[in-house]
C-alpha cells in the first residue's frame, strides 16, 4: 500500500510535526535519518521480491544540512587540562574521549578488561560500538592511558559513575567558560576535536576514518571542510602589504 502519496506525506509528517523528545519538532538530519530507514526497507523488500517496484525511486530525499561541527583546537584543550572541573570524572573522561574520538556512549560502557597492551602495537581498546554495534580494535596514547591511572579488576567500568545530563551539560559549559574558551562546546564535541587534530597534524582522512569507526568516508569528509575552513583563515591573516 505505500505509494509516492504515502512517502510523500511521511517527509511532511517528518519535517513539521512536533514528534520530538523534548515536544519540538525534528532537525531536518534526523528527519532525513529516520527517512532513509524506510528507504532501505523498501530497496530490501523490493530486493528480495515482496513489492514488484520500488515507490521511493520516484520521490525526492530530505535534502541533508550542512551541520557546525564545534571543535578545540590544541591549545584551547590544553587551557582545559589546566583548568578544575567541578565533575572531575566528565573532565577525565571528556579529555579521554578528545584523545581517542570515542562517543560518550562507548566511554561510559568501557570495562578494564577491554584495554589491551602488546610490544608490538602498544595499547589497544577492544569493544563493540553502541551506536553501530561494530567490534573495533581502536589503538590509544600512552598519554590517554595515563588518564586512567591505576589499573582495576576487569569487570570495573573505566570511568565509574560517568553520567551525562542537562546538569552535567551545565557543568561542561561552565568548565570551558572559565578555560577562557567561548565555544558552544558539548560532549560530542570532544570526538569532533578528535578528528579535527588528526587532520590538522596531517593523518590521511582514511585513516581518520577508521579511527573513528566510520563506516563510511563520505562520514569523515565532513571534517576535511573544517580544516579548509582553517587554511582559508591562515591565509586571511597576512597583513597587508599596501600594494
Amino acid at each position: 500500500k505505500i505509494d509516492e502519496t504515502f512517502l510523500e506525506n511521511f517527509k511532511e509528517y517528518l519535517l513539521k510535526e512536533k514528534i520530538s523528545n523534548n515536544g519540538g519538532r525534528l532537525s531536518q538530519n534526523t528527519a532525513l535519518s529516520y527517512f532513509n530507514k524506510v528507504r532501505t526497507a523498501l530497496k530490501e523488500a523490493h530486493r528480495n521480491k515482496i513489492i514488484s517496484e520500488n515507490p521511493v525511486l520516484r520521490v525526492k530525499t530530505i535534502k541533508e544540512k550542512e551541520t557546525n561541527r564545534e571543535y578545540l583546537t590544541l591549545e584551547e584543550l590544553q587551557k582545559l587540562v589546566k583548568t578544575e572541573c567541578e565533575v572531575p570524572i566528565l573532565k577525565q573522561s571528556f579529555i579521554f574521549s578528545s584523545l581517542t574520538g570515542l562517543r560518550f556512549s562507548d566511554v561510559k560502557s568501557l570495562k578494564w578488561k577491554n584495554l589491551y597492551y602488546d610490544s608490538e602495537n602498544g595499547w589497544i581498546l577492544k569493544y563493540r560500538q553502541q551506536k553501530t554495534k561494530g567490534v573495533e580494535n581502536l589503538p590509544i596514547s600512552e598519554q590517554a592511558v595515563k588518564l586512567l591511572g591505576e589499573r582495576k579488576d576487569d569487570d570495573v567500568l573505566l570511568f565509574e559513575n560517568l553520567t551525562y545530563s542537562a546538569y552535567h551539560n551545565k557543568k561542561l559549559h561552565k568548565w570551558v567558560k572559565e578555560s577562557g574558551i567561548d565555544k558552544h562546546i558539548t560532549y560530542h564535541s570532544s570526538r569532533h576535536t578528535f578528528a579535527t587534530l588528526q587532520l590538522t597534524m596531517n593523518t590521511d582522512i582514511y585513516t581518520v576514518s577508521k579511527l573513528l569507526g566510520h563506516r563510511h568516508l563520505k562520514t569523515t569528509e565532513i571534517y576535511g571542510k573544517v580544516i579548509d575552513k582553517k587554511k582559508i583563515d591562515a591565509v586571511s591573516k597576512i597583513p597587508d602589504l599596501y600594494l
